[in-house]
């Protein structure tokens, strides 16, 4: 069994109190009883909508070895006959407990945040970096108050690589957990109009990213996209604050891990990059030209992590992308195949545009057509219908014969783009579903892109049963 933290060192690190005959260890840490497995800790946290000391049977069915309460719940919890550590603040000893995890650890600790890519780059950090040795990653999007905390806390002892992702809508929030996570190395992956509802400007949004950089221990790396609009002023943050190497990504002339050749194709690139002054060339698994900016952050953090390049550059060819961030599937029509491009988890209009360039470079055959099935796009605030309605511009430089809305905030856009049989709007995606569905036909290429909350993953789902992927879902028809 893999011990992650032994119970004493859990009680010593979060000033709990024993309560019960504790196990000698566990193996791993649950904040969900769903996903919980045998033998894990059990933090009983109280979030937004549930609270964690209502699940303590369920934690009990599932096999936790014993569980975090806060001593308040202690009377009633008391009768379940379950080891548990009682604390104060069950959220807060998570913390403690996280912060104690990065004290220990001697892995290179790598964060990332940015308005787009962060869970993308975060993903093919933890592929490549796979390929040299034992690597921890944050689950998911685990990027927030309790997510950092809890992925830190989830950290082994013996990892080789830890990669965080950081994630905020609002000032204030990124600087305590990068002060948990304490990085050597700090990614921005890009500024652009995410969370714009709850900021004046693309400047309030820099600012609030490069919160991160408070965080960088001393001698660490900020590592900042060279062509973004706002990096003069990150780089003027983070040297502010003290960081004391502040490295660049991307085609500009003074970027150090820099683009200098570029093969787009439709399910694959081909890159020449210059890493620290050495050139590589390598195949990247999946296509887009901003997939390709990510991966020169991600070849820049593994130089400065330490990681032997050649093996970063050929575990490259084998990266895939994840759900609901350009996973690629061949479906099975009744006439051939027809490709599925799951873009359904987030959506900004950077990223929208992002996803129809991709759409433009998948081919279709048999007569089929490239559709974009497009959801809204949240948390714009009264910019909202000025950036919905902005996308009509993309459209119509693409390569797009079928355009399918749904959503209120789609509504902008269907006003401005021609009323016909090339556009379909539908007020909500349960309403889109049947006509989706029935419109597409062997051959077709089609993206789905929104927000997460908009629920346009049931399309993607609705696509799947109706036309079963092919044996290789990463094949392209």
């Amino acid at each position: 069994m893999t011990v992650l933290w032994t119970s004493q060192d859990m009680v010593d690190a979060m000033s709990g109190r024993p309560y019960g005959q504790l196990p000698e260890s566990v193996q791993g840490i649950s904040i969900d009883t769903r996903t919980l497995e045998r033998g894990e800790a059990f933090f009983a946290i109280k979030g937004d909508n549930f609270d964690g000391h209502d699940f303590g049977t369920a934690a009990i069915a599932a096999g936790a070895g014993l569980m975090v309460v806060a001593e308040a719940k202690l009377p009633a919890l008391g009768r379940l006959n379950m080891p548990m550590i009682v604390v104060d603040d069950v959220l807060k000893a998570l913390e403690l407990l996280a912060a104690a995890a990065r004290s220990r650890t001697r892995a290179q600790v790598i964060a990332v945040t940015g308005s787009v890519g962060k869970t993308s780059t975060k993903a093919a950090l933890r592929h490549v970096l796979s390929a040299i040795g034992e690597v921890h990653a944050s689950d998911r999007s685990f990027n927030n108050h309790w997510g950092v905390p809890l992925s830190l806390a989830r950290l082994p002892a013996d990892a080789q690589f830890a990669i965080f992702e950081i994630g905020m809508n609002h000032p204030g929030e990124i600087r305590p957990l990068v002060k948990l996570v304490r990085p050597q190395i700090a990614i921005i992956t890009l500024i652009a109009a995410a969370h714009l509802g709850f900021f004046k400007n693309l400047d309030e949004i820099a600012k609030a990213k490069a919160e991160i950089f408070e965080g960088i221990v001393p001698g660490g790396y900020a590592l900042l996209n060279r062509d973004d609009d706002k990096y003069k002023l990150l780089d003027r943050l983070a040297r502010e604050v003290g960081v004391e190497h502040v490295l660049g990504f991307g085609e500009h002339v003074r970027a150090q891990f820099k683009l200098i050749g570029c093969d787009l194709q439709s399910d694959h690139s081909v890159i020449a990059a210059r890493i620290s002054g050495k050139d590589i060339t390598t195949r990247i698994g999946m296509p887009g030209r901003h997939i390709v900016q990510n991966i020169l952050a991600v070849l820049g953090a593994a130089h400065l992590a330490g990681a032997e390049m050649e093996t970063v550059a050929a575990a490259l060819n084998r990266l895939d992308a994840e759900d609901g961030r350009g996973r690629r599937y061949s479906l099975k029509h009744p006439k051939g195949l027809m490709t599925l491009i799951d873009e359904s988890y987030n959506a900004n209009p950077t990223s929208m545009a992002a996803a129809i360039d991709l759409l433009d470079t998948a081919p279709v055959a048999n007569g089929g057509r490239r559709i974009a099935v497009l959801g809204d796009m949240f948390e714009l605030g009264s910019h909202s219908e000025r950036l919905h309605a902005g996308l009509s511009e993309m459209l119509g430089r693409s390569k797009t014969d079928l355009v399918f809305l749904a959503g209120p905030e789609m509504k902008a856009l269907a006003s401005r783009l021609p009323d016909s049989a090339s556009m379909k709007y539908c007020a909500n995606v349960d309403a889109l579903r049947p006509l989706l569905v029935g419109a597409v036909r062997s051959g077709d290429a089609i993206m789905i892109k929104s927000s997460n909350g908009a629920g346009f993953g049931k399309l993607v789902d609705a696509l799947k049963k109706k036309y079963p992927p092919a044996a290789d879902e990463n094949k392209t028809a």
